[in-house]
C-alpha cells in the first residue's frame, strides 16, 4: 500500500505493526525486505516522488488506528529516504506518543540492516553539531569513503574544500 492513498482510519491499522518503507527497499535488499515485513502491515513512501512532509499523515494513523508499533526501514545515505526517519520522530513528537512502540533501521549497502535511534536521525538534521563531529573525528570520513560514491568523487576531483 502507499502511505499517502491510505485512509488514517483503514482497520488494518488498528492495533497492527506498521512497516513503513521507502518504496525502493524491496528492489534494493529483497532478503532483508522480506524478512523485516514478516506480519507487519507494510506500506510504502518514497519523498523522492511525493511531498516528504509526511509526519501529519503518519500522526494522523497513529491517533486514529492506535497501531501497536510503527517500524521506518529505508537506505543508509540516502537523502530522500532519510525524510521517512524524520517523519516519524515528528510525529511522535507532535503527539507525544508514548503508548506505541517504534524502531528505525537503515539498509547499508544494501546487505546489512543496522537500527538506528531516534536520537540519531535528531542529530543529523543538526549539521553544526555534525560538522563538530567530522572535526573531533575526522576517521569517520574513511568510513564515509567505504559507503558513499559521491564523497569519494568530490575527494578524488577536489571539489570540497
Amino acid at each position: 500500500m502507499d502511505l499517502r492513498s491510505t485512509r488514517v482510519k483503514a482497520p488494518i491499522y488498528r492495533n497492527s505493526d506498521i512497516l513503513i518503507a521507502s518504496k525502493c527497499l524491496p528492489v534494493v535488499a529483497p532478503e532483508i525486505f522480506k524478512e523485516i515485513s514478516k506480519d507487519k502491515v507494510v506500506v510504502f513512501m518514497c519523498p523522492e516522488q511525493e511531498n516528504p512532509a509526511v509526519y501529519g499523515k503518519i500522526a494522523s494513523v497513529i491517533r486514529s488506528s492506535r497501531p501497536k508499533s510503527i517500524t521506518v526501514v529505508t537506505i543508509d545515505g540516502s537523502p530522500h529516504c532519510f525524510t521517512l526517519h524524520a517523519a516519524v520522530n515528528e510525529a511522535f513528537y507532535i503527539l507525544g506518543e508514548k503508548l506505541v512502540e517504534r524502531h528505525h533501521y537503515v539498509v547499508v549497502d544494501g546487505e546489512k540492516l543496522v537500527e538506528i535511534t531516534p536520537d540519531a536521525v535528531r542529530l543529523a538534521r543538526y549539521l553544526s553539531i555534525m560538522q563538530r563531529i567530522v572535526e573531533e573525528h575526522p576517521e569517520y570520513l574513511e568510513e564515509l569513503k567505504k559507503h558513499s560514491l559521491e564523497y569519494k568523487l568530490a575527494k578524488e576531483r577536489h571539489t570540497d574544500r
